[in-house]
């Protein structure tokens, strides 16, 4: 979209006035990021992130504890399947804390990329009346499940209580492994948003393609599982590095993968570039079918 500033000129009878009138027209080819106008809605992008946190617990009686009960649940059958019947490889660590640890940043990639893939189409009915940066609305549902992360985090701690783990000095590199998991997360779900809107099968594949991923992920098993030889082809799947680096980071099962972590961080940042691209030369076309 662009925006045209244009003076148009009104008499009352006694003084002339210049009236200012926005023209939004939408943009041909590639269109420009826009973060100076992303900047000036930054307020918008925190109301719409506060409303989605609103909704998701509102009439809830758990409230916030379904942000546990979700991973949780999964590390109890997870630890049963993978870890008992399967027998597969923890690093030396008990299986329900090594599971739960790669569970809590896929949970919240999951779940973000769920939500954001749909959140043009279900804010459809503001894109059709008003103006603004239609980027705030996928943004928005990737910054609300922040939330549950750091809840489900919390719980972590109190596991690691139970086991006797304590975190290395590696921890110090999780606010990186946030920021990649976030890029990765809002990358992913603006190209499945900007896709919904004209193809809706994406609604319908998102569970077909979460569990893929997932399984493709190390969540239930490791990374020394992948040949060395196709390693850091594999750490071009950002969630890769980030599950593996919170396992090191936090219950010490292997030394840090920052090789992983250096290639999945140039990849999510190119997914969310790449992304924002893709967005914005789709935008002149969410009006009309959103």
């Amino acid at each position: 979209m662009t925006i045209d500033d244009k003076s148009v000129g009104s008499t009352d009878g006694k003084s002339k006035r210049a009236v200012t009138v926005n023209v939004i027209k939408p943009a041909s080819g590639w269109a420009a990021i826009r973060l100076g106008e992303f900047l000036e809605y930054i307020e918008l992008l925190y109301f719409f992130t506060w409303r989605d946190i609103k909704i998701l617990y509102k009439q809830t009686i758990l409230g916030f504890t379904w942000a546990i009960i979700n991973p949780l649940f999964q590390m109890i059958v997870f630890s049963v399947v993978f870890g008992r019947l399967a027998r597969i490889d923890s690093d030396g660590v008990p299986y329900p804390i090594f599971s739960y640890t790669a569970l809590i940043p896929w949970t919240f990639f999951a779940t973000a990329l769920t939500f954001s893939s749909v959140s043009l189409v279900s804010g459809a009915n503001m894109i059709g009346k008003i103006y603004f940066p239609r980027i705030v609305l996928p943004l928005a549902s990737t910054l609300a499940k922040l939330v549950d992360f750091f809840i489900s985090f919390f719980f972590l701690a109190i596991l690691m209580l139970y086991y006797g783990i304590t975190p290395t000095w590696n921890a110090l590199a999780l606010p990186l492994l946030v920021l990649i998991m976030v890029f990765c997360a809002s990358g992913a779900g603006i190209w499945l948003s900007a896709l919904s809107v004209q193809y809706r099968d994406i609604k319908h594949a998102n569970h077909f393609v979460v569990q893929i991923l997932m399984y493709s992920a190390p969540v239930v098993w490791p990374v020394s599982k992948v040949p060395e030889q196709y390693r850091l082809v594999y750490g071009l799947y950002p969630m890769a590095g980030v599950i593996e680096g919170f396992r090191s980071s936090l219950i010490g099962t292997t030394p840090m993968p920052w090789d992983l972590i250096a290639v999945g961080g140039v990849s999510a940042t190119l997914i969310f570039i790449s992304g924002l691209f893709f967005f914005y030369r789709m935008e002149r076309y969410f009006a009309d079918v959103a």
